[in-house]
Order: C-alpha cells, then sequence, then structure tokens
C-alpha cells in the first residue's frame, strides 16, 4: 500500500514538472516575437532653430512615436549658421527639412535629393508695408526699399518682381522685422505664420498693414519638406518610409493635442536658451496646421504635387535660377511610378 502511494506521489511530481517545463516552453517560444528589435540610429536637421514651424518632429520624438517605428531618431542643432542642404550632402544628417526651392536649386548643382514628403503644401511667404506708404498692390512695389532674405527664401518674390517688370530696391533683411518697425524699410519680408504674428504683437493693428501674398500672385511655391540624399534612400528605403509615416503622425498628433504640443515646443527653445513666448507659438502651431492640411489640399497629406512642382521648376528656369530639374518621378523616389 505504502509502495502504491509512494509511486502516485513520484508519478504527481513528475506531472508537475512536465507541466512546469511546458508552460516555460510555451512562454518563451510566444514571447519571442515579442521582443524588441533594436531601433535605427537616424538624423534630422530641420530648416531653423526650434519652434512651432516643426512641433510635429518634435512632438513624434518626445511622444516615441519615432521609437515605435523602430527609428532612434535625434534632432540636430538648426538655425543661424547651419545648412541643413549641406550637412546632408555631406552625409551629416540623413534627413533634412528643405524648401523646395533650395532642393531644386541643389539638384541643379548635381546633388542628388529626393523628396520624401510636401509637408507645406503652399507659400506662406508675405510682403508687408504700411497703408499709409500708398502700396496697394504689387505694381506700387516698384521703386520702393523691400527688405528680402538673402538665399532661396527671397527667391519667390524675385520671381514676382521679373513676371510684373518691377524694380524694387532691395535691401538685406535680418531675421527680425526691426528695420521695417522703425522705418528703415518700406517693405518687409515676413512668413504668416511668424513675422506677421510678430509685427501684430508689437503693436501695429492688422487694418494699419497692407499685404500682399505671394501665393496670390501665381507664385504657390510649396515650402517646407522632408528631405534625404538618393544614396540614403537606396541604401534603406525601409527606413526613410518609417521615418516620414512618424514624422505625419507626429503633426497629425501635435495638431490634435495643440496645448501639449506648444509644451514640448518650448521645452526645446528652452534648451536651446531661446527665448519662448506661448502666444507667438501658439499662433505659429495654428498657421501651420492651415499650411499643411489646407481643406482644399491636392492629393494626399504630405505628398508634393506634380502640377506644382513643375510649375516651380519651370519657373526657376525661365528666369535663370537653374538650367534644368529633375523628373518628378526621380525627385521624389518613385523612378517606376506612371506619370500623373
Amino acid at each position: 500500500m505504502i509502495r502504491l502511494v509512494r509511486q502516485a506521489w513520484c508519478a504527481s511530481r513528475l506531472q508537475v514538472k512536465i507541466r512546469l517545463l511546458f508552460f516555460v516552453l510555451c512562454s518563451s517560444v510566444f514571447a519571442a516575437p515579442a521582443m524588441a528589435l533594436p531601433l535605427k540610429k537616424a538624423t534630422l536637421m530641420p530648416l531653423w532653430s526650434p519652434q512651432a514651424q516643426f512641433a510635429g518632429y518634435y512632438v513624434a520624438l518626445e511622444k516615441g512615436i519615432y521609437a515605435r517605428h523602430g527609428i532612434d531618431l535625434k534632432i540636430l542643432p538648426a538655425g543661424p549658421g547651419y545648412s541643413p542642404e549641406q550637412t546632408l550632402k555631406n552625409g551629416g544628417a540623413d534627413f533634412a527639412v528643405l524648401w523646395l526651392t533650395t532642393a531644386l536649386r541643389q539638384s541643379a548643382n548635381g546633388t542628388r535629393l529626393v523628396n520624401l514628403a510636401q509637408i507645406v503644401q503652399r507659400s506662406s511667404l508675405l510682403l508687408i508695408s504700411r497703408k499709409n506708404s500708398g502700396i496697394k498692390r504689387v505694381t506700387d512695389l516698384n521703386g520702393r526699399k523691400v527688405g528680402l532674405w538673402s538665399g532661396d527664401l527671397s527667391l519667390p518674390p524675385r520671381i514676382m518682381f521679373a513676371r510684373q517688370g518691377i524694380k524694387v530696391r532691395e535691401v538685406p533683411q535680418s531675421y527680425t522685422v526691426n528695420l521695417f518697425l522703425r522705418g528703415g524699410i518700406e517693405v518687409t519680408s515676413a512668413m504668416w505664420y511668424n513675422e506677421y504674428h510678430t509685427i501684430l504683437s508689437s503693436g501695429v493693428d492688422a487694418d494699419e498693414l497692407s499685404v500682399i501674398r505671394i501665393s496670390e500672385q501665381g507664385i504657390q511655391f510649396p515650402e517646407d519638406g522632408i528631405y534625404t540624399m538618393e544614396r540614403t534612400l537606396k541604401k534603406n528605403p525601409a527606413l526613410a518610409k518609417a521615418f516620414v509615416a512618424a514624422s505625419l503622425e507626429g503633426w497629425r498628433y501635435a495638431f490634435d493635442h495643440s496645448d501639449e504640443a506648444l509644451e514640448i515646443v518650448i521645452k526645446q527653445m528652452r534648451a536651446a536658451q531661446l527665448p519662448a513666448n506661448r502666444a507667438h507659438q501658439k499662433w505659429m502651431l495654428e498657421r501651420m496646421r492651415d499650411l499643411i492640411m489646407p481643406s482644399t489640399a491636392k492629393g494626399e497629406h504630405g505628398q508634393l504635387n506634380q502640377q506644382e512642382y513643375e510649375a516651380v521648376g519651370q519657373a526657376m528656369r525661365t528666369y535663370g535660377l537653374i538650367k534644368k530639374y529633375p523628373d518628378y518621378r526621380y525627385f521624389t523616389g518613385r523612378p517606376n511610378a506612371g506619370s500623373h
């Protein structure tokens, strides 16, 4: 009897051990696919210093959206003294935010850039004057002192002047509108999401201003886009695709959670030791929503419209800014896609 009890007890212990071993093996098998793969390191250089113009990228980084897409992203310092296009070209960044005009000029010089996504779908560039200056329309700019930024930011207004047969007195403009506010120039360049609000915040009433929107003068130049080098895209197309998906998700999150997005942007600004005005950044984020996701946008969110691309390329070629520009399919990294 004792022998039978002992045998039964041993058998019971053996069954427990077998069940435990089976449980451990099953746990290991089912847990293996859930193990996180190592993140791919990548770098991004924005077009300028931290501000709400780039909220989507900072939000995607802070909220772990890039990490969920398999990317360990580092956002590089940008602003005065930095050149996103040169950093991209030299291999110092995997991705960069550039204006379309900059990308086309670089491409014309032999730099093989690829537009992965067109974030800002339309031009936000303005020429602002005081109404008491007598400037009401584009032709009234003839002979006036107009502040223009250096580099590619001045290309849209210069093309507009050339089309209208206007000669202005160009004055180099710094990164502030102080010269305009002090009466040093009659007309200042301004971005709708930035300097325009700065002028209003200085105490100038909107009714006192005459505003010429470049986009309403037949100069519809898309601005901020996400770019990479052709070699980077060929080497790791999955990384480029994941980066774009995460960035667009970051922008959607920023617009859906604007207060949280503003806190993230201001945190970045303070880390860069920049003055952070919440009201101004709020204005900027709201205008970026208008520019990035306009209600009448053609095509999908983030896609460069082929017709607008051709218009910009042809305008730059017509006025001697470039001699040629890439085929749309190659420029957008889709050489095998059919024409639209």
